[in-house]
């Protein structure tokens, strides 16, 4: 499945969740799929997606949807280690794992059949980890984490592509301060 796939099946059955997606490529066709105030594009950062998603699912009951990459979850594997000893029932991470580090040119990560992620994320305490290789899948998968209250582990397959879209237009603090104001006090 393409990123745009994977991206089309979750933001048509996400609602009121707020959403922080993966620095460069995945945050632009997040923003050209489906662009609402409770997405958080990152624009820099990178590894730092699932990091900023414990924060907010820490700081409030609304649930929170993290679309990460691979290469991201690589570059902080630590962060799996805490969100799963913390436990927030209300975090869902998502990883995009296209076996490559899509946005800086597509070097091989070492997800591409060196390291199984999901594997990974049980040994850092994730109960609750599921893996979808099409829409089909990811559709069942994501909308069984949404009936359920629990911290979520997906593994999305996805296959990388040269989809170059433009820009976000908007600047990062219109971006952090209409995300902030998508947030109840």
């Amino acid at each position: 499945m393409l990123r745009s796939q994977a991206l089309r099946v979750i933001t048509d059955l996400i609602g009121d969740e707020l959403v922080v997606s993966n620095l460069g490529d995945p945050s632009k066709e997040l923003y050209h799929t489906r662009d609402r105030p409770e997405n958080f594009y990152m624009l820099g950062s990178m590894g730092l997606a699932s990091s900023i998603s414990l924060g907010l699912a820490l700081s409030q009951d609304r649930r929170v949807v993290c679309l990460d990459g691979d290469g991201s979850i690589l570059m902080n594997m630590g962060s799996l280690s805490t969100i799963a000893n913390l436990k927030p029932d209300n975090l869902i991470l998502v990883t995009l794992d296209n076996g490559a580090y899509g946005t800086t040119g597509n070097q091989i990560s070492y997800a591409a059949g060196l390291t199984d992620l999901v594997d990974v994320a049980r040994a850092c305490g994730f109960d609750h980890c599921l893996k979808a290789d099409n829409t089909s899948e990811l559709s069942e998968v994501f909308k069984g984490c949404l009936e359920r209250r629990e911290l979520s582990f997906i593994h999305a397959t996805i296959v990388s592509d040269d989809n170059k879209l433009s820009a976000i237009p908007l600047d990062p603090i219109a971006i952090k301060n209409r995300f902030m104001d998508s947030i109840d006090p």
